[in-house]
This record gives structure tokens, sequence and C-alpha cells, in this order.
């Protein structure tokens, strides 16, 4: 789960692993196939109209098009109007927005990272060290094409300078913060840093008292910064207050309650169904249990039947009719039925995940591809998997 915060906003956005894969399973292991190379060789997308494994975009679990047009201009540009102008007309779609906030947020950080990488990198070569040329060096951007000038993320920097009482350029600030924190949670600076990232979104909540996201962002700072209990439940009421429904709001909160924090994987899972079963409809809380599964999954797998279990087959089906009880164009939806996907191969349950890819196939910036090195990779052998899995049990003669 805690992969997950990062991928909406890092590695899953902006398809660069500037930070290490959080999670200890390797799709080799996993799959038990000696590697995915051999899979990854098989390309169903010319039979099924998926989209072609070298094309696959793991820069986004899904499409936000409005989001990619104006950071690219900022990035550009360096000139934080463009997302400004974005999160000011996202208005009160919390849910989008703050995935919107993680996005900017992330690209900042990248483009910092990359800037004093280059920076690194340059002062290597005039001090006569050895290596490729613009090693390093490649550019934070949503365009393929790399930029004749790397961005330092000033853009962020003017956007708080200029706007102080922005809450939308506060709300990406805090989170950028946190972000910066993480990069290096070994450096002296990390606390500090955490702590300067939730006075930053505190700021951001008096700014704009009825938005959830600042506080949304203290929950992942929560998790770090080892709230108490009491603490903890304090802010997540307030989270609840203002966004009783938020999915991201419940997988932000979800990570403090697991066994990699103050809880268990019984706390997890209580706080998982008590969320799902309290969920009205049209929301995705019902999938939330397959993300506190997927999250305490044991380290090696012994039980052949695992992923056809009880619990595992109840989260899924719960997921899935959380799938279709939203919108289309929910913003966390594409999360769901990535991991989804992964669940639905591992059950040899082949004809539900060919339904589930056909809704989200293009792009892979999501739990679980982004635990891999190679997000594209672990999707396209997946999606292998559930092709030659669907016409081994006559699918695809079923379908003509």
């Amino acid at each position: 789960m805690e992969a997950l915060l990062l991928l909406i906003a890092l590695v899953a956005i902006f398809g660069v692993a500037v930070y290490p894969a959080m999670r200890r399973r390797r799709l080799r292991q996993s799959l038990g196939q000696g590697g995915a190379g051999p899979l990854r060789a098989v390309d169903p997308s010319a039979g099924y109209g998926f989209v072609p494994a070298d094309e696959l975009d793991v820069r986004l679990p899904g499409p936000d098009r409005e989001l990619v047009e104006a950071l690219e201009e900022t990035q550009r540009t360096q000139d934080y109007q463009p997302v400004a102008r974005l999160l000011a007309f996202t208005g009160d779609e919390y849910e989008l927005r703050w995935q919107r906030v993680q996005s900017l947020a992330g690209a900042a950080a990248m483009e910092l990272a990359s800037s004093r990488a280059h920076a690194g990198d340059a002062g290597g070569k005039a001090a006569g060290a050895e290596g490729p040329p613009d090693a390093g060096a490649a550019g934070v951007s949503f365009s393929k094409d790399r930029p004749t000038a790397l961005p330092d993320a000033r853009w962020l920097r003017e956007w708080r300078a200029q706007q102080p009482r922005d809450h939308g350029g506060a709300q990406v600030y805090a989170q950028f913060l946190v972000f910066q924190a993480l990069a290096d949670a070994n450096s002296s600076a990390y606390r500090i840093i955490l702590e300067e990232a939730r006075e930053v979104a505190r700021d951001a909540a008096k700014l704009a008292p009825t938005d959830p996201t600042p506080y949304i962002t203290e929950l992942f700072i929560a998790r770090h910064l080892g709230y108490r209990e009491a603490d903890f439940e304090s802010l997540w009421a307030t989270v609840r207050r203002l966004a009783p429904t938020h999915m991201g709001a419940h997988l932000a909160a979800l990570p403090y309650w697991s066994a990699k924090a103050v809880g268990s994987k019984q706390q997890a899972d209580d706080f998982a169904r008590t969320a799902a079963a309290h969920a009205p409809e049209g929301t995705l809380l019902p999938a939330l249990p397959l993300f506190a599964a997927y999250d305490h999954l044991p380290e090696v797998n012994m039980v052949r039947g695992l992923y056809r279990s009880e619990e595992i087959s109840k989260a899924v089906e719960a997921a899935e009719y959380a799938v279709d009880q939203v919108e289309d164009d929910h913003p966390v939806r594409p999360h769901v039925l990535h991991l989804l996907v992964w669940f639905l191969v591992r059950a040899e349950r082949y004809g539900e995940a060919m339904e589930a890819l056909a809704a989200v196939d293009g792009h892979v910036g999501a739990v679980p591809w982004v635990d891999e090195g190679d997000p594209a990779a672990a999707y396209a052998a997946y999606r292998a998997l559930a092709v030659a899995g669907w016409e081994a049990t006559g699918g695809a003669r079923a379908s003509h």
C-alpha cells in the first residue's frame, strides 16, 4: 500500500524509477516462471486490440489529458500558471484534486532530482570522470521528447512565493516536501522535512477549510512520523467529516494500520472491511479489502489455492462490484482495475481478467506493476498470461 501512494504521485504518474520499489516480491519469483523475459515476447495486442507492449504508458494509471497538457506546458515554460489554473478548475472534485496534487508534487520532486543529478554528473565530467554523454540527465516530462533545457521545479518555488495564499500551491508544496523526505529516509533531515511538510499542509487547510486534500497528505506524514493512535484517529475523524467516501483518503490511511506500521494484518483488515461494509452505493470503498489483502500477502506462498481462498475471492468480488458502481472516469477506478487484473490472473479467472484488461489497457502506472523494476514488462507478462489462459479454456472460440 505504501507503493500505491507513491505510485499515484511519483512512479506511477511519471514512469521513472526515482525511488526504489517498496515491495519484496519480484515478478519472476511470484510467477515461478524463471523470469518475465519469455512472457514479454508474447504480445497479444494485435489479436485483441490491446496496446503494444512497447507503447504502454507507465506515467499514469489511466488517462488525464488535462493534467498532461497543463503539466507539459508548465515544465516547458517553468510557468506555474497552467497547473495553477488546472487545480482551480478542478475545484471540489476532491478525489481528482487529490490525485492531481500528488501528480504535480511528484513532477516537481522528480524535476529537482533530475536537475541535481545532471549537475552532479556534469561536475564529475568536468573533473575528468568517465561515463557516457548526458548520463543520468533524463528530463522529467510527460513528453517523450527530451527537453533541451533541464527543468528544476522553479515553477513550484515561484508559485509558492508569488501566490502564498493559493491553497492549491500550498497543497502541492506540502506533498512535494513529503516526497523530498522519502527520497532519503536515512537522511538526518528526514524528520525535519516531514515536520515542515506538516506545517505547510496545515497552512493549506486553513486557506481552504472544507478541502480534505491537505489532511490526506498529513495522513501519509502521520505514518512516517509515527503518530500516536489517538492523534491519528483525531486526524482521521477530520478527514471523514470532510470526505467520508474518499477512496484516496482510505488508501492513505490504510498503511498506518498495517503490520508495517503500528498495526497488524487484523487491524488493517478490520479497517478495510468496516469502510467497505458502511460504504454507500456508488463508491469504490468496497474494493478496500483487496488492497489490504495485497499488502499482507505472505513472502512465500506455499498454499496453492491462496488466490482462490474464500478471503481473496470475497475481496475480488467486492472490488468488481465497486468498479461497476462508479463512473468509468472515476479517478481512482483504474487503480482498482489494475489490482484486479493481478489477482484474477493468479486465481486463473481469465475471462474476468480479460474484461478488466479491456477497461484499463494502455496505462500501467499503478500497483502492482510499479512494484517491479519495469512496470510495462510486468503488466505485459500478466496480460499475456490472461490471454493464454483465456484461449486455453476456450474463451477465444466462445467469443466468435
